[in-house]
């Protein structure tokens, strides 16, 4: 789903997720992945200024009963307030019946007003199964450092579901870095932007979903847009039988280069 969203207007946000929904589930989606902060709109110093945390557990049983309304699971993302006080920007994945199959939380922030209103996690990114293909989540700017998607491809996963809110001007990640992110570690990458304007921010759109081989297999515009393309767990397989990057990693090697300062000689 690539769209507009309202700032803290959430019944207007949620309404479009609903009707993306069930557009969607009509056409023969099994899933909807939706932007970064869709529901409550992205712009983080007002959303951490204006936002009651108290509303948000009947934000997500909303989204939990559009999603089994509509038989389709469902990737939302939403602020969230930590035991200790700390606000984080998450996603999660709902099943079709609504039932809450994985949630993770963005460990990079980006620019100055993430990095005021919210705080960054350290989990790194869990897999479950989801309609029979090994999915995982990252958000936006994490998608950007190879270490995240190859961690979710290390633990497994086929898929990796990517809520985001990526500016004009940054046309290189959608077109460049996100297939090479999906070629190195062998598995499908889908990204969801916003489109138009929000808080003073003009968003890129050129939502993507790009293949294992790093091939897309579909791109949208600049405007509001259901994006749809066909994943399966064998793509990844196959990519990974023909190239045997993850088999063939060292990551003990890698550990030393990082303790040594990269193999640099400092004598």
């Amino acid at each position: 789903m690539q769209a507009n969203s309202s700032v803290l207007d959430i019944e207007r946000n949620c309404g479009a997720i609903d009707r993306a929904a069930r557009a969607a589930a009509e056409a023969g989606a099994a899933v909807l992945l939706t932007p970064e902060l869709f529901p409550v709109g992205y712009a983080p110093l007002r959303v951490r200024a204006e936002l009651d945390p108290g509303i948000l557990p009947g934000v997500r049983r909303t989204l939990a009963g559009i999603a089994a309304t509509h038989r389709i699971a469902l990737v939302y993302s939403l602020p969230a307030v930590t035991a200790d006080g700390q606000w984080q920007i998450t996603a999660t994945i709902l099943d079709d019946r609504g039932n809450e199959l994985l949630s993770y939380a963005k460990v990079h922030l980006f620019g100055p007003e993430e990095r005021k209103a919210f705080s960054p996690a350290e989990a790194p990114p869990a897999v479950v199964d989801l309609g029979g293909i090994k999915a995982s989540l990252a958000i936006c700017y994490d998608v950007e450092f190879p270490e995240t998607v190859r961690a979710a491809a290390a633990a497994g996963a086929d898929l990796l579901l990517v809520p985001t809110a990526l500016a004009h001007g940054f046309e290189s990640v959608p077109q460049v870095l996100l297939r090479a992110r999906a070629l190195e570690s062998q598995l499908t990458v889908a990204y969801a932007n916003h489109s138009g304007e929000e808080g003073g921010c003009t968003f890129l759109g050129g939502s993507v979903v790009a293949g294992p081989d790093g091939e897309l297999l579909a791109a949208a515009g600049a405007g509001p847009e259901l994006l749809y393309a066909e994943v399966s767990a064998e793509a990844a397989r196959q990519a990974r039988d023909a190239v045997p990057y993850l088999r063939e990693r060292r990551p003990d090697v890698y550990r030393a280069w990082d303790e040594n300062g990269g193999g640099i000689n400092r004598g």
